[in-house]
């Protein structure tokens, strides 16, 4: 048997752009992404702590050390700019790798730097 448990999370990170114009995904900072192991076109669940807003999409990786965190396309319509989001990602584990897994969690500063 497999199941799914939390592989890796940035919590608390900074909406810096809402772009509606383009296609679908969130934008995030390489560094971040790094840092919790994620990486690009990664499923990802977005938890959006101001409105309570919840949405899966994928990771396009941000310039390193930029601070970005842009919800695009339809996405752009589920959070603004100032909201405080977490950033999950998941794994498909058999019982005994989930037993003995640790996931990334990721605290960003201001400025959604490290």
């Amino acid at each position: 048997m497999q199941i799914q448990v939390l592989k890796s999370k940035i919590h608390r990170a900074v909406i810096t752009e809402a772009n509606i114009d383009y296609i679908g995904s969130l934008t995030l900072d390489g560094d971040l992404m790094d840092a919790a192991g994620m990486m690009e076109n990664e499923k990802v669940q977005i938890v959006n702590v101001n409105n309570g807003e919840r949405l899966e999409t994928y990771l396009i990786r941000g310039v390193p050390g930029s601070g970005v965190c842009c919800l695009n396309g339809p996405a752009a319509r589920r959070g603004m700019v100032g909201d405080i989001v977490i950033i999950i990602s998941y794994g498909i584990l058999t019982i005994e790798e989930a037993q003995q897994y640790s996931p990334r969690i990721v605290y960003p500063k201001a400025g959604n730097k490290l």
